[in-house]
């Protein structure tokens, strides 16, 4: 991707608010009271007719083409995926004129540039065809401009326009996009100076391609220049610029962690699948190294062949980190080929990974596999004691694993073995990223399917295995993919992508990047028999500053337990003592926006609530609660700027992305109403970043 240099006005504004903010790395941008863009200095009105309120784009001027017309102000609230998140009455809907791959462009009024400006914006992602700009009317040259994240809803953006104030200018919006999805641009409400910088005493958070600073041109460190974007997570592994999702040949070598992720460097969507690298010495402060694997060359644009997911080996025999994967070849665009099979490919210094040359190692799925064949998993079999892999694949509406087992001790030789394990249409008709592993005396499958990662504990003679007890990795909303390893210290660890593909919400594609890995979990079994997890102990190695202990307390109303975006939340609450009906626990508040997660005492149920959350997912998602034995819970929460990962004492977990609109949605609160909620201890640990490795 393309990304805007240190020369834009606003990236040279957030550089050097960056530089003259405190240690703590806290929000780059001063907080309520504030004026960093000198607002109140040279703010003219805006355009006419900003909002689209008035009818038939009044004020606003068809330049060429057929997309925008008197039908394209409109007044529908809501689509499929929830509200447009319009301001007023009406918005600009590129479809309402004449569908969706017509195109266009439309002028507003001109008017003079203010110190800054913002404005809504959704629909396609398309930065070269569909986009709002900022034209100086004396040279038509587009200064500024901004493409949606293929969603209706709407984002606010933040522009710096210091650099033309006063001169006069005007808004484009553009779409030369034939796509018959995604092709089109919605837009609301275009605000100059002060208003354009928050709503009734709240300010926006500053989003938009044009304030992200080129990486290899900062100067920063990684933990300074990750800091600066402020829906960017701080101790999670995000790419700085495009996408990602599945993570990928989790093992440790030579001391080190070692996280790979299905990457997509060249946009914030899915493509063409490159790995990404980062290892780290705890699990949790990360170092980004080159990319390790990219797709095979190509001169075909629609081409998106590229390296799928898989695992990782020591060679115990070379030293060697060995990765085993699929290779995914688009047979659209490669008539003839097979779409995926197994390759290799291995590295003695852990940047430079050279490609097995007997490949494929796999050269075709087997029978029973017509749905897919992906994601292979290497472990050992204690059973025979030798090296096998699980792969996923499916059959009619069935999910299902195969099994493999090696031949050679390089691992480059395998021999079909059977089905391991398949399912009965009810979790989906292919099982993606399968892991298999002994814990305890039992054995564990995984695996994703219908969006979803199920768990299966129960036996495995070799060739078989049998469940025994069924359930969900994560009960939230955003996991998926997730893969196991297992440490030097013996530990059965776990890493899931916190994404997932049914949902339209990536709010962070508005700043060039999206998707993020969740932190590391250790996996153990419950004591129901099912498959639970918690954050590594290593976690506490974020902390960065000192613990504010709140004690014993019981809580009869509201308490406010602090205003952060970036800690761990831990909460011991007496279940015996306590007589109210819930309690809740309020995560990015403020007065327009917040994460509500409940528990009710009565039926033990935790629901984790996004409704009213800002530009993320919106929803409701619950799970029961194992009654604990010594009659005490304990909720360990995650809260990072984006994201809030939830676990409870009896294993159970919940994960969700939470994109706040304002700078001030940073309260967390307690709240029991009908009686108390006795707390034996609440904790609040300040994070920092994960960038330290």
């Amino acid at each position: 991707m393309k990304h805007s240099t240190l020369s834009t006005p606003l990236s040279r504004a957030l550089l050097t608010l960056f530089l003259l903010s405190t240690p703590t790395l806290s929000s780059i941008l001063p907080r309520t009271g504030s004026d960093p863009y000198s607002c109140h200095s040279n703010h003219f009105p805006g355009p006419l007719n900003p909002s689209f309120e008035e009818p038939a784009l009044k004020s606003w001027t068809v330049v060429s083409g057929t997309a925008f017309g008197p039908l394209s102000s409109s007044s529908e609230s809501t689509y499929w995926g929830g509200p447009f998140q319009k301001v007023g009455t009406n918005f600009l809907w590129g479809i309402t004129q004449a569908g969706e791959s017509v195109v266009g462009v439309l002028h507003s009024s001109t008017f003079k540039a203010s110190n800054v400006m913002s404005f809504l914006i959704g629909g396609g992602y398309d930065p070269s065809n569909l986009y709002v700009g900022l034209q100086l009317v004396s040279t038509s040259a587009i200064l500024l401009k901004q493409t949606a994240t293929n969603d209706e809803a709407m984002i606010r953006i933040v522009w710096d326009t210091r650099e033309w104030a006063g001169q006069q200018v005007r808004v484009v919006v553009v779409d030369n996009s034939t796509a018959e999805s995604w092709g089109h641009v919605n837009v609301d409400d275009v605000r100059t100076g002060c208003d354009a910088l928050g709503d009734a005493g709240l300010h926006f958070n500053v989003l938009g391609q044009n304030n992200q600073i080129e990486e290899k041109d900062s100067g920063l460190s990684a933990e300074e220049l990750f800091a600066l974007d402020p829906i960017r997570p701080q101790f999670h592994y995000t790419p700085y610029q495009g996408w990602i999702n599945d993570p990928a040949g989790l093992v440790q070598w030579e001391g080190r962690h070692q996280l790979f992720s299905q990457f997509n460097p060249d946009e914030p969507l899915w493509g063409p699948m490159h790995w990404s690298h980062a290892d780290s010495p705890d699990a949790v402060h990360w170092r980004e190294l080159p990319v390790a694997l990219y797709p095979p060359p190509t001169s075909n644009p629609a081409d998106n062949s590229g390296r799928f997911t898989g695992s990782a080996v020591v060679d115990n025999s070379t030293g060697a980190l060995h990765l085993i994967f699929t290779d995914f070849t688009n047979i659209d665009a490669n008539p003839g080929a097979v779409a995926e099979t197994v390759i290799s490919a291995s590295s003695t210094d852990g940047t430079t990974f050279a490609y097995s040359p007997k490949n494929p190692l796999i050269a075709r799925p087997p029978p029973g596999s017509s749905n897919a064949f992906r994601d292979p998993k290497v472990f050992w079999d204690k059973n025979d004691e030798t090296w096998k892999m699980v792969v996923g694949s499916g059959e009619g509406d069935k999910g299902r694993v195969q099994l493999y087992v090696a031949k050679d001790e390089a691992l480059l030789s395998w021999e079909y073995v059977s089905v391991v394990a398949e399912g009965d249409g009810s979790t989906g008709n292919i099982w993606e990223c399968p892991n298999m592993f002994p814990i305890d005396d039992k054995w564990v499958l995984f695996y994703g399917g219908d969006a979803l990662g199920f768990y299966e504990v129960g036996s495995y003679n070799g060739t078989n295995f049998v469940s025994e007890k069924m359930g969900l990795l994560d009960a939230g909303p955003d996991s998926y993919a997730m893969q196991w390893y297992v440490d030097d210290a013996g530990r059965n660890l776990a890493i899931t992508w916190m994404g997932n593909w049914p949902t339209s919400k990536w709010p962070s594609r508005i700043n060039g990047w999206a998707g993020a890995q969740s932190v590391t979990r250790e996996l153990f079994l419950r004591d129901d028999g099912g498959l639970g997890s918690k954050p590594i102990a290593e976690v506490a190695n974020l902390a960065s500053g000192p613990v504010q202990n709140l004690g014993k307390k019981n809580v009869h109303g509201t308490i406010k337990v602090g205003s952060t975006n970036t800690a761990r939340l831990q909460l011991e609450v007496d279940l015996k003592a306590s007589n109210a009906p819930a309690f809740t626990t309020f995560l990015y508040q403020s007065k327009a926006e917040s994460v509500v997660l409940k528990y009710n005492f009565g039926n033990r149920t935790l629901t984790l609530d996004t409704t009213s959350a800002g530009y993320g997912q919106a929803g409701t998602w619950s799970a029961v609660i194992a009654a604990p034995k010594n009659d005490v819970l304990t909720l360990d929460i995650l809260i990072d700027r984006s994201s809030v990962e939830i676990f409870a004492g009896d294993g159970t977990a919940m994960t969700a992305t939470v994109f706040p609109r304002y700078q001030e949605s940073t309260d967390i609160k307690i709240e029991a109403v009908g009686g108390k909620a006795a707390f034996n201890s609440i904790k609040l640990t300040p994070f920092g970043s994960t960038w330290k490795a």
